[in-house]
């Protein structure tokens, strides 16, 4: 990608909804919900408080991110669609939760 977000900005591609409902009903593309799940694929440096010092970002790329419904601008960069939004947009960072878990013996 040859672009580079500013300040405290962030790309995130959508993660794609699942095809079917939890009971297996297949959802057609018309009536699927736009994800609010992506993953960072650019970020800014970060932004600058009133003394002019830089605050880095705490997100870096490949984060995969919950963010809400109307945020950030649409925009298709190389063919892909993305979105640039605020680091303030985003509501957080998934974890993989099941993957901490030790088995059972």
């Amino acid at each position: 990608m040859k672009f580079r977000p500013l300040h405290d900005r962030v790309v995130v591609k959508r993660i794609d909804a699942e095809e079917k409902s939890a009971g297996g009903i297949i959802i057609p593309d018309t009536a699927k919900e736009k994800p609010s799940q992506g993953e960072v694929v650019a970020a800014g440096p970060g932004g600058r408080d009133e003394a002019g010092k830089l605050i880095p970002i705490d997100l870096k790329v490949g984060d995969r991110v919950l963010f809400g419904k109307w945020s950030g601008t649409e925009v298709k960069i190389d063919g892909q669609e993305l979105l640039i939004m605020k680091e303030s947009d985003i509501m957080g960072v998934l974890t993989d939760v099941a993957g901490s878990k030790k088995k059972a013996a």
